[in-house]
């Protein structure tokens, strides 16, 4: 090897070694904060959502996704979801708000979380997920509540053409039957939308942390 390949090789490898030992801080550095706010988030907050269809009792799972279950707390008690709505429902599917004012008013900021969505939690009847764009990594404030097992929301973990999911976080406990009547109003469409927009508004009156003492 000539000596200016030699010179070569070797600036190359320091090189490498350098931004391996940079990768490695910043990894830390990132990491720092996100696992402290982690250990903060509560294991198993209940959320109490009061709509214009009645009320809904959450459970989440703060240990399963604690980066989610974080920021949905900070949107709860901020009073975010207040006065929102569920923007869109569909039978034998899922029905989605929190995202959008009454007149379909957008109310969303430029914060995103990271996806979670392989946590091991499956987007059955009952849970609560981040709905996102096709951006994995694009969650704001919008959710969604399953209304029938949808397993193909679930992160593929395939070698080959494996994909990220939609993050479920929590499950209802207390009225799934508010949930199904909501996704069962007449619907059409609105604002941007071409379907499955409730005719009449469905309002989140009130979303709040509950107790069952």
């Amino acid at each position: 090897m000539n000596s200016v390949a030699t010179i070569a090789a070797s600036t190359r490898s320091c090189y490498l070694g350098a931004m391996k030992h940079v990768l490695i801080a910043l990894a830390l550095a990132f990491s720092a904060p996100l696992a402290l706010a982690a250990d903060e988030v509560p294991a198993h907050p209940y959320i109490e959502i009061v709509t214009t269809e009645g009320t809904i009792i959450l459970e989440l799972d703060g240990r399963q996704a604690p980066l989610t279950v974080g920021h949905f707390l900070e949107l709860v008690d901020s009073g975010f979801y207040d006065g929102t709505i569920f923007h869109r429902v569909i039978p034998g599917f899922m029905a989605q708000g929190g995202g959008f004012t009454p007149g379909l008013k957008l109310k969303e900021d430029e914060t995103t979380i990271p996806n979670e969505s392989g946590n091991g939690l499956s987007n059955v009847r009952g849970t609560i997920a981040m709905a996102r764009t096709g951006d994995p990594h694009s969650a704001n404030s919008q959710f969604f509540i399953n209304v029938a097992d949808n397993s193909r929301l679930d992160p593929s973990k395939k070698i080959v053409n494996g994909s990220w999911g939609y993050t479920v976080f929590g499950s209802v406990i207390q009225g799934m039957e508010v949930v199904d009547k909501i996704v069962s109003v007449q619907t059409g469409p609105g604002g941007d939308f071409v379907q499955d927009v409730p005719v009449v508004p469905i309002v989140i009156k009130k979303m709040s942390r509950y107790t069952f003492e």
